[in-house]
């Protein structure tokens, strides 16, 4: 596609190029962030609480603060901008990471889990870095530029984790409470990204798009859509699910590994587990996004579900095999990141610009309310039917979208 210029000489293809590395920069951040604490929340929950059961609870604070500010920080972004909306996320976190510090000093599970929902509020605003990416992107391209900045999030998502050991140390050398340590890094790369985002996410992606819509510009690469709510809510569906199959498992793996893995080695295995499970929910979106806009949306959703699928097998026939764990916690990773990328991509595209940041924040609202009620139930049904028995309750969301699939191309086939 030729280069593309918007009124008063701002050249919209490269505006996108630097918002997609400027975005993809804050990921990197925002993943060591999050990396390196996701881990923690259920075993710092279970020490709190004295109860196994409740260690769900730190996976379904993380997705209900996530939850209850998608919907804000998208209509943030509507009226104010994505860089704003962005950087009131980093805050949120910032605030976050010194209250779960503060509450493993002060041994409180309530303002444990009030911590951990704050840094779920900064976990909404990364997110939302997908659908910036998508803010100026053409219709050939939206899935890859998508792709990159979920991709960017592999680099700072899987040394996270690799924090924790590391963590340890450091927190112990000047006091912090034990399980602690790691959130010195994610303050610091938390800080780093909302320094990133104010000096140099200009001009903000989306107030520009909206611009040229208003304009109508004909050589904007923004174009108006036709509004498809029923290929919406699929998408929707689509991302939701897959969202809650994987915070359900992955959610409940760091306390099923202390029970199948050496104590003086639970730390390291953890680490290890979920970086790698990082690096599948990342390492291959630019090729999913590739896929996606080449063979379509709804294809790879459904790719997505059979990875998810092959992952939820493994976990049930070996539960209690380290590397069986392993195994299914990447390919766990790799069937979401299928689903998130296509489902996105298609979500903005049955959408048009002017109804694109609510939907957006809709779409993640129900991806995290379902993924924090399904993180709790995990706990409960970890503790009677245990890691296997969990694993097959995880295949009803794979096969709801399963299901949703064929009602589409069934409906696309009769509109033929």
């Amino acid at each position: 596609m030729p280069e593309a210029t918007a009124p008063q000489g701002v050249d919209v293809v490269d505006v996108q190029r630097r918002t997609v590395r400027v975005l993809a920069a804050g990921q990197v951040l925002s993943g060591v962030a999050f990396g390196s604490t996701l881990s923690l929340g259920a075993l710092l929950a279970a020490d709190l609480s004295g109860q196994e059961a409740l260690s769900g609870f730190a996976t379904a604070a993380v997705t209900l603060g996530a939850a209850l500010t998608a919907i804000p920080l998208a209509r943030l972004a509507a009226h104010r901008g994505r860089r704003l909306a962005l950087t009131t996320g980093n805050v949120a976190a910032l605030t976050g990471i010194l209250a779960v510090i503060t509450a493993a000093a002060l041994r409180s599970f309530p303002l444990l889990l009030a911590g951990i929902a704050l840094i779920g509020a900064g976990n909404a605003a990364t997110l939302q870095s997908r659908f910036a990416a998508t803010d100026l992107a053409t219709t050939a391209r939206r899935g890859r530029d998508l792709a990159t900045v979920v991709w960017a999030t592999t680099v700072g998502g899987v040394v996270g984790p690799l924090l924790l050991a590391p963590g340890e140390l450091v927190g112990a050398s000047i006091g912090l409470p034990r399980l602690t340590g790691a959130y010195l890094f994610s303050f610091a790369a938390q800080a780093c990204a909302f320094a990133l985002y104010v000096l140099v996410l200009r001009p903000d992606p989306l107030l520009l798009a909206q611009r040229l819509d208003r304009e109508r510009a004909p050589s904007a690469p923004v174009a108006a859509h036709v509004d498809r709510p029923k290929l919406a809510r699929f998408a929707m569906l689509a991302v939701a699910a897959s969202h809650v199959t994987m915070a359900a498992v992955m959610a409940m793996t760091p306390v099923h590994l202390s029970h199948i893995v050496a104590p003086d080695a639970v730390t390291l295995a953890v680490g290890v587990t979920i970086a790698l499970h990082v690096f599948g929910m990342y390492g291959l979106s630019p090729v999913f996004g590739v896929l996606a806009d080449r063979l379509g949306r709804v294809v790879v959703i459904v790719l997505g579900q059979a990875l998810l699928a092959a992952a939820l097998a493994v976990a049930a026939l070996l539960p209690d095999s380290q590397a069986g764990v392993l195994v299914a916690l990447i390919l766990l990773g790799l069937g979401w990141s299928a689903a998130t990328v296509a489902g996105s991509a298609l979500l903005t595209e049955a959408t048009p610009l002017a109804l694109r940041p609510r939907r957006q924040g809709r779409s993640d609202t129900l991806m995290t309310a379902c993924a924090a009620v399904g993180s709790v139930l995990a706990g409960v049904i970890l503790g009677a039917v245990g890691y296997g028995g969990l694993a097959l309750w995880a295949f009803l969301p794979v096969a709801a979208v399963c299901a949703g699939a064929v009602a589409v191309g069934m409906a696309a086939r009769r509109a033929s």
